[in-house]
């Protein structure tokens, strides 16, 4: 394997590794603080080993125990944004092979940007608080020491004592110890995860079945709908997958649903997702988002990018294999009609950064940087849109027998996008025609090159009608088009989207004038779908239409989803600033600290 080097890390990784992490902490909701112990179970990669370097972030350490006996430790200068280095001083020196077991007592303060703490006001039955956990991408160090790399993975044990049911990214192992009028929730994952994918959330959540392995998990008021959504699909889409890749490998394949302060569509956290509420629209149309998380279970779980450089390794396949699953549901067409959607997002991050720029290319820089910076669609598209290009290469028979030797030859260990070249050259070595055409890839420019790679051919079946009214809208001022409800009869909530993004691609926006007649022919502002809604907002803010920004201020109090709510505040920031930053404001409490960061840095806060 290529060597790895994480730039986003301060631990010593290379000198000596986790291979085993208990944390035993108590949630208090009052202070809103974590705290308690972790004990790491680390073996010395070096002879000479003098002390162990951890990440941390805003915690506040409290004494540090080696091998049974309290020794002498270092919390370094705060070096941003990657927090402050806990050195952790041996007196015996380690030898390579050596088992150091090292216990870190600390607890978490009001900084940290791993958890978000909500009070009873901000969840949906106003009863209890709720707090929930997101490490993605280096925020796990400011929730419990560690090795904050992908690079790193390790068995856990998980103790969180709470007065309220926890779930956490494990296989329960019990409830016990009532003490105070709370219980301790134990888990067990006895599969190596990275930091980044342990993950907590308690408050007041209920279960239900979605399918003879998985439970969705949510507010009581919030079950049944939840349920109804989710049950017929996830199963299907495990089963699709195994029969992509191999069995389905953690036993249980879980959902909670979040509030709506949530940043993303969904976390892949190890047996159980963390959702957004917002893939609940009533229709099952969002619930694609499973299929993705679903996904994750091989490719980012069980098979990781060594650091977050490369990216396009946990999200290009992930998407790619959603895609494949779709279409095993839904029809071959739906492959194509998901990456038309994704292609049009792509082309958007790829306009905001800029087309020559760093974070525009599949293999990225982040030396001195914050992973956080460089999350986008890119990663996603550009790493799916390579794939399906080896795909087509190499053609679906041949590359379909690639995939599971790639997700075994790397299960459980971390990889680097060379890694990826070469177990890929390598397991066509012996076929001359795949050979002869992966010989033509020019891996350099696949790799570095920023901007857009070529646009595939897709089938267009599903959108062409889509496109079609677009170009009536285009010339409604001047031709005899009138909108009817009929024009969209029948249409699925992805051909609305895409209809949508065909209107916002046009070339000159549409007349105020023009968004009102679409409002009340089409009442997207009716709709329960934030993919639907979203987009339209994008269009009447676009149009410099004074009618949609309030209704936008409004949502923006509703969403923490990032996909929808920075692009939200760009646009509402460039028609109004004054009530972007007032709306912010309003609102600056609601969101998830990695979303409100994110916001500031787009509002130039």
């Amino acid at each position: 394997m290529a060597p790895i080097t994480d730039p986003n890390t301060l631990s010593n990784y290379h000198a000596v590794v986790t291979q085993f992490t208990c944390v035993e902490v108590t949630l208090d909701f009052e202070s809103s603080i974590v705290s308690g112990y972790v004990t790491l179970t680390l073996k010395a990669l070096e002879d000479g080993l003098g002390e162990v370097v951890l990440d941390t972030s805003y915690l506040d350490i409290k004494k540090v125990v080696v091998n049974g006996k309290e020794t002498g430790w270092t919390l370094e200068d705060r070096t941003e944004p990657y927090g402050s280095a806990l050195k952790i001083c041996l007196t015996e020196q380690g030898k390579p092979g050596e088992s150091i077991e090292a216990t870190v007592f600390y607890s978490t303060t009001d900084k940290c940007t791993a958890l978000q703490w909500m009070e009873p006001s901000q969840t949906s039955n106003k009863k209890h608080p709720y707090m929930f956990s997101q490490c993605q991408a280096i925020h796990g160090r400011s929730l419990y020491p560690c090795q904050d790399t992908p690079a790193v993975k390790s068995v856990f044990d998980i103790s969180i004592r709470s007065p309220y049911p926890v779930v956490a990214s494990g296989l329960p192992r019990g409830i016990s110890d009532f003490e105070a009028g709370t219980l301790a929730y134990k888990f067990r994952q006895d599969i190596p995860i990275p930091s980044y994918l342990f993950a907590v959330a308690s408050g007041d959540i209920a279960s239900a079945s979605i399918g003879p392995r998985s439970l969705v998990y949510t507010g009581p008021e919030e079950l049944l709908k939840c349920k109804t959504e989710l049950e017929e699909d996830v199963e299907k889409f495990i089963e699709i997958a195994e029969k992509l890749i191999y069995p389905y490998p953690w036993t249980t394949y879980n959902v909670l649903v979040l509030p709506p302060s949530f940043p993303y569509g969904g976390m892949e956290n190890p047996n159980i997702t963390f959702a957004t509420p917002t893939i609940i629209s009533g229709d099952k149309s969002n619930v694609d988002v499973i299929a993705h998380e679903l996904a994750h279970s091989w490719s980012g779980n069980l098979v990781s990018n060594a650091s977050w450089e490369h990216f396009w390794l946990n999200e290009g396949w992930t998407v790619y294999i959603e895609r494949r699953i779709l279409a095993a549901l839904h029809g071959p067409q739906y492959f194509d009609f998901s990456a038309i959607i994704g292609w049009k997002a792509f082309k958007e991050s790829v306009k905001l950064y800029g087309e020559e720029h760093d974070f525009t290319k599949m293999v990225v820089d982040l030396k001195g940087k914050d992973p956080d910076d460089a999350f986008s669609s890119i990663p996603y598209e550009k790493g799916f849109n390579f794939l399906y290009y080896l795909d087509r290469l190499i053609g679906r028979k041949k590359w379909d027998t690639f995939i599971p030797h790639y997700f075994k030859t790397y299960q459980q260990k971390s990889l680097t996008s060379f890694d990826f070249k070469d177990t890929l050259l390598e397991f066509f070595a012996t076929d001359s025609e795949a050979s002869a055409a992966l010989a033509t890839v020019n891996w350099d420019t696949k790799f570095y090159s920023p901007g857009l790679p070529p646009k595939p051919e897709f089938d267009t079946t599903l959108v062409d009608v889509c496109y079609a009214l677009a170009q009536c809208w285009e010339s409604i001022d001047s031709a005899q088009f009138q909108p009817n409800p009929a024009d969209i009869a029948g249409w699925s909530s992805g051909q609305l989207v895409v209809f949508l993004e065909a209107i916002t691609d046009l070339a000159s926006p549409l007349s105020k004038e023009s968004v009102e007649k679409m409002k009340d022919a089409y009442e997207f502002l009716e709709s329960e779908n934030a993919e639907i809604l979203s987009r339209f907002l994008t269009v009447g803010l676009k149009a410099k239409d004074g009618k949609i920004y309030p209704v936008t201020a409004e949502t923006l109090g509703k969403w923490g989803r990032m996909k929808f709510v920075r692009p939200l505040f760009r646009l509402l920031n460039d028609c109004d600033r004054e009530l972007a930053v007032a709306t912010f404001r309003k609102n600056e409490n609601f969101y998830h600290p990695i979303c409100r960061e994110a916001v500031r840095k787009d509002l130039m806060l």
